[in-house]
């Protein structure tokens, strides 16, 4: 376990749950890149196996957590681009 990588792991992880907080409330897709939510859940996706079969540990949670955020916003991101087009 390494403490680089567990800082890196909850810088970036603070601030997903901002981004989905405006997400969620604003109904809005301006300035939001889906390419760009599926690029970093592929990174998160990618550390989680890599942890799951090279090096177990407690960190594995942080990129499971992280992930699960991106995948909200990007769901929160489909349905404000539907609540867009019905409006």
């Amino acid at each position: 376990m390494s403490i680089f990588e567990i800082v890196m792991l909850l810088c970036f992880g603070a601030a997903w749950p901002l981004s989905i907080y405006k997400s969620y409330t604003s109904k809005q897709i301006a300035g939001k890149s889906v390419g760009f939510l599926f690029a970093v859940l592929i990174g998160y996706v990618s550390g989680t196996i890599h942890k799951l079969t090279h090096n177990p540990d407690l960190v594995t949670g942080l990129y499971i957590l992280n992930g699960a955020m991106v995948a909200t916003d990007i769901v929160l991101y489909y349905r404000n681009k539907r609540l867009l087009a019905d409006a």
